[in-house]
């Protein structure tokens, strides 16, 4: 017979994969271990049930039940609430976190006051920007701290947020008073109030348990604009049948009937709820609702607050519009004198790139940028070369640096940065497609659609996270979510992408996950592009190419090789080849060091295009790029090396272990490195195993039709459901590797023993 938990915790998920290993890891790094997680996956489009999956494989207090339909907060609430087996029941949403500490102090407390029926703790809200807010009302939990009351004893508590995350319910409570969620939005009303007013034993906790998430774009469904804010009418009918079916109803009527009312202006009030058209029928049925259940001898409160209760009364919805309407336009005003007064500071530019927003969009025009404007390159790139196949009629424009201009391929225009036609084309185009964003002054025009194609999987910290290490970066983060929310589409290779683009950059962007367009030529290219790649860089058959990129590191000002290529060049010996690649933050015109002219070490930093080096190599040598995602694809050795670990973890932060998760052999010194290099490590049975684990993780959905995907959508707006089904990775075939003459053809399948 199974022991019975002393705690569950019910955590519903749907669309939080950004958010969802940060909410179990905060519950299993608890130092009190007497609990089961009951989490539900409410058919979760994203990658949130394979996260569950992964966590409850590594720890059985985790169960997890899957829905083959979704269902809602509420409802999954309720599937979970039929399989909890612990003493206490406490739900956590997915994207909220416990303090740590939390679950002892809060068995702590249920044990030192007796087994009570409800526990309210405390809590406080966190915000995107590291900013964290105390519960304004925390001083009710401080009165009453260590004591057993029913809430007629404490009436103040209604007072309280109407959330269910803040409080454990005993279970067999739950059950006595049959309570269960409702369907629709602001569920927790009728729960909350309920269970309050049915407790006999109530007790509180004055600490910080619960981390309360609010999520900044797209994460709280309450922040949606929709008709489904009407549910609200219905939640509060409920609460009221309630109190009518209750004998001490009458006392609870005007302390609710205050709340109700509260909470339909906030529903009116706040911005990005109601449709504006479905404003004023909100209001006639607040006000209907207002008229009806008004306590005999109720007393509005005084000042503003009770102007809003006498308008509703009264069904004035003119009165309220019009006090509405009055702030908007003091907001709008400023806004646009502050707007005004940036434009006079930036100059005749700016004046000239307004003029050009207030012409027509061309439809047919798409500007297209890489890496700061360095050239044409990465998923941009491919997404051009795409788009020239199969939507000729849209002119591809390149933004450049004059030092870039060569790389902009023949027939194709391009604009110099900065200039009049440079504001022009982000002024007039439709589409604006960068691996980066674009600078803080081009404005996200009505009709215009950004693509965010990204330059890389992130084994680093990224965006949002990256404030966490404020030594890895001194980015205004404002503004950097100001620019993302221009994205209309982020472009990922895999979920684990997906989950950190959401958290690290949280705006309301669509994730496609069409998989990289720059690794299109990885799994399409043929034995003899192999061939071609590697005559470009003089390297004869039968040698060993070892491709040396390592990545960028921001407590070292200048480009510094981390080992000694002569010297390993030499242990190599005379059939290997080591290829030398600089980080694109240095200037690639700058050698990374001297290096002999024997032809056994390159420096191909300048090299335009890096998937070419990719196909030239016989095995990749990096530390902590994300060119070991990229270069997975084509199932060939990867060796880490990575002498600085605790150093470059500790100043930039990554989201795993690449030392314990490597796809390949690791090397921690040179010396070791010379080693792995010299024997048959870097490309043995056990390296192989952690190259098919690596790549099953992170090689999802680059099968070679990435650009393909990206342009039917986001071009030619065909729906995701028609597009190309991804390959499954086992049906993959890359790229051969090098080796002797073949067919040059057509690809060619590449050994089971190198799978």
């Amino acid at each position: 017979m199974q022991k019975v938990p002393r705690l569950s915790l019910v955590v519903p998920a749907y669309k939080v994969q950004g958010y969802l290993s940060e909410c179990l890891e905060s519950v299993l790094g608890q130092d009190y271990a007497d609990f089961e997680i009951v989490a539900v996956d409410d058919c979760s489009p994203d990658g949130s049930g394979a996260i569950l999956d992964e966590y409850a494989i590594r720890d059985d207090r985790i169960r997890v039940i899957h829905l083959t339909e979704n269902v809602g907060l509420g409802r999954a609430r309720n599937i979970a609430l039929e399989n909890v087996r612990g003493d206490y029941v406490l739900f956590l949403d997915s994207d909220d976190t416990l303090a740590p500490g939390a679950l002892s102090a809060i068995a702590g407390r249920l044990e030192a006051a007796g087994d009570p029926e409800v526990l309210i703790y405390d809590y406080v809200r966190t915000y995107w920007n590291g900013e964290v807010r105390p519960n304004q009302r925390a001083r009710l939990l401080k009165e009453a701290d260590g004591e057993v009351f029913s809430l007629a004893e404490r009436p103040q508590l209604l007072d309280l947020l109407q959330i269910v995350c803040n409080k454990a319910y005993r279970r067999d409570f739950i059950a006595r008073e049959g309570l269960t969620f409702p369907p629709g939005y602001y569920e927790d009303a009728l729960w909350t109030f309920r269970s309050l007013i049915a407790a006999d034993r109530i007790t509180v906790l004055d600490r910080v348990c619960l981390l309360y998430r609010q999520r900044r774009e797209g994460g709280n469904i309450l922040s949606t604009v929709s008709r489904k804010h009407f549910d609200v009418f219905e939640q509060y009918r409920r609460v009221f049948d309630f109190l009518d079916a209750r004998e001490d109803g009458t006392r609870w009527r005007t302390p609710l009937f205050r709340k109700m009312v509260d909470h339909y202006l906030a529903v009116l009030e706040r911005p990005g709820r109601l449709p504006q058209d479905a404003r004023a029928e909100f209001f006639h049925r607040a006000a209907a609702d207002y008229r009806d259940r008004m306590p005999e001898g109720f007393r509005k409160p005084a000042g503003a607050r009770g102007k809003k209760y006498a308008l509703l009364e009264r069904d004035a919805y003119a009165g309220l519009a019009g006090a509405t309407a009055a702030v908007r336009i003091r907001n709008t005003v400023r806004g646009r004198a502050r707007a005004t007064l940036n434009r006079s500071r930036r100059g005749a530019m700016s004046l000239y790139y307004q003029s050009q927003l207030r012409l027509p969009r061309d439809e047919y025009l798409a500007v297209f940028s890489a890496y700061w404007s360095r050239g044409v390159s990465c998923n941009p790139a491919a997404i051009d070369s795409e788009l020239a196949r199969l939507a000729p009629h849209i002119r591809r424009v390149w933004a450049v640096h004059p030092d870039a201009a060569d790389t902009v391929p023949e027939g194709v225009d391009h604009v110099r940065v900065g200039s009049r036609e440079y504001w022009a084309a982000v002024a007039r185009a439709t589409y604006l497609v960068n691996n980066v964003n674009f600078p803080n002054a081009v404005v996200k025009r009505e009709g215009q659609i950004h693509v965010q194609t990204h330059h890389g999987t992130p084994l680093k910290t990224m965006g949002l996270d990256q404030q966490r290490y404020p030594a890895s970066t001194s980015m205004d983060f404002g503004k950097l979510l100001e620019r993302c929310d221009r994205w209309d589409f982020s472009l990922v290779s895999n979920r684990f992408s997906s989950a950190v683009w959401e958290r690290a950059y949280p705006c309301s962007y669509t994730s496609l996950e069409t998989g990289y367009p720059r690794n299109d030529v990885l799994l399409n290219s043929t034995a003899g592009d192999v061939r071609e790649a590697r005559r470009e860089l003089g390297l004869s058959e039968g040698t060993t190419a070892f491709l040396y990129l390592p990545t960028y590191r921001e407590y070292q000002r200048d480009f510094v090789l981390r080992l000694d290529p002569v010297r390993l060049a030499e242990r190599l010996g005379p059939d290997a080849v080591l290829l030398v690649r600089g980080h694109y933050a240095h200037h690639r015109s700058d050698p990374p060091a001297e290096l002999p002219a024997d032809g056994r070490i390159l420096d191909v930093s300048a090299h335009p295009a890096v998937e070419r080096l990719y196909l030239a190599a016989d095995c990749l040598i990096t530390d902590y790029s994300s060119a070991m995602f990229d270069y997975a694809n084509l199932d060939r050795p990867i060796v880490v090396f990575a002498d600085d670990w605790d150093t470059y973890s500790a100043v930039r932060g990554t989201y795993f272990d690449v030392l314990a998760q490597a796809p390949g052999a690791v090397a921690t010194t040179e010396e070791e490195l010379a080693d792995v290099l010299c024997s048959d490590a870097w490309r043995g049975e056990r390296a192989t195993r952690a190259r098919d684990r690596f790549r099953r993780r992170f090689c999802d959905f680059d099968d070679g039709r990435a650009a393909e995907r990206t342009v039917r959508h986001v071009f030619l707006g065909e729906p995701l459901e028609a597009l190309p089904p991804l390959v499954p990775l086992d049906e993959r075939t890359p790229a051969p590797p090098p080796g002797p003459s073949r067919d040059a053809s057509a690809p060619i399948s590449v050994p089971t023993s190198q799978r």
